[in-house]
């Protein structure tokens, strides 16, 4: 059985010293482990930016896509070997601008795979630029005197999409992010995990003690009930969105999977096709 260990590799990670960017890596590595999954099992789907690097610091199969591409192509594998289990990750930019459309269709379309996106509010691969993420007035290389436009709110607008599983983790707590992301590989559609994971180089405003001080643990709120979406938009609209924890999850709502016309569960590459060597050898000619 695999350890957490076993989802390391040999290749160091480049980010800058302190980047939350560690702890969203050491969080999957742990929650793959926990959930008995083997090294064989997962494949990473990343997309563009520091954090579409972290398909290549683990030991899985992995797939370094294009800007704002991640899902898409972690749909398609899904659909083609529904043996694996798929997680697509990626950064504010690369998910909530060049791939929100994506965000949203994934979202409303529930198939079966879960999404973590490191949120630093800012572009770090590009050396500080203002993204969707950033709050009205944050400067930036590319707003000097300061944004005029407000920030995206992503997880109200995943429910308002129909997110069947909406969560939120700090890269401070390792433990609460492991459990979330083990919460949304279990969940059976799309989960979305937004990850407060500060960029410690570009945002000197959304630091780890800033965070600290303004998140609202959703773990320690009595009374709250994770199924109830109207009790969840309410808690975010309250908070703006700074909130740690399950914030939304639909248990009753059908997969993708399970609602396409004779899908089968065996992945493709298991299935008998009925097609004979001999017609298969020719195929692959044609394309040789």
């Amino acid at each position: 059985m695999a350890t957490f260990k076993d989802f390391r590799n040999k290749v160091k990670p480049n980010w800058c010293p302190g980047c939350g960017d560690f702890s969203v890596l050491a969080a999957m590595q742990r929650a793959f482990a926990n959930q008995g999954l083997e090294p064989e099992d997962v494949v990473l789907v990343s997309g563009i930016g520091c954090s579409g690097r972290i398909s290549g610091y683990m030991n899985a199969y992995g797939f370094h896509g294009i800007h704002g591409r991640a899902l898409p192509i972690a749909q398609g594998l899904k659909l083609a070997n529904r043996d694996l289990t798929v997680v697509a990750a990626g950064g504010d930019g690369d998910g909530f601008a060049i791939g929100m459309n994506h965000t949203i269709h994934a979202i409303r379309r529930n198939m079966d795979i879960t999404y973590i996106v490191m949120d630093n509010q800012v572009y770090g691969l590009t050396k500080g630029q203002t993204s969707p993420r950033s709050e009205m007035g944050f400067k930036t290389k590319s707003t000097p005197k300061g944004s005029i436009e407000t920030a995206l709110a992503p997880l109200e607008m995943a429910l308002t999409a129909g997110a069947g599983f909406v969560a939120q983790g700090f890269s401070s707590d390792l433990k609460q992010l492991t459990r979330l992301i083990e919460e949304g590989l279990r969940h059976k559609g799309f989960s979305l995990i937004n990850v407060y994971s500060p960029c410690v180089t570009y945002n000197k405003i959304n630091t780890y003690d800033w965070f600290k001080e303004h998140l609202v643990n959703l773990d320690q709120e009595e009374g709250y009930d994770p199924s109830n979406r109207m009790m969840a938009m309410q808690k975010l609209m309250e908070t703006e969105g700074l909130v740690t924890g399950l914030i939304y999850q639909n248990k009753e709502r059908s997969s993708y999977e399970e609602l396409i016309p004779g899908f089968r569960e065996t992945g493709l590459a298991k299935q008998d096709l009925g097609l004979e060597r001999e017609k298969f050898d020719q195929l692959v000619a044609e394309f040789s």
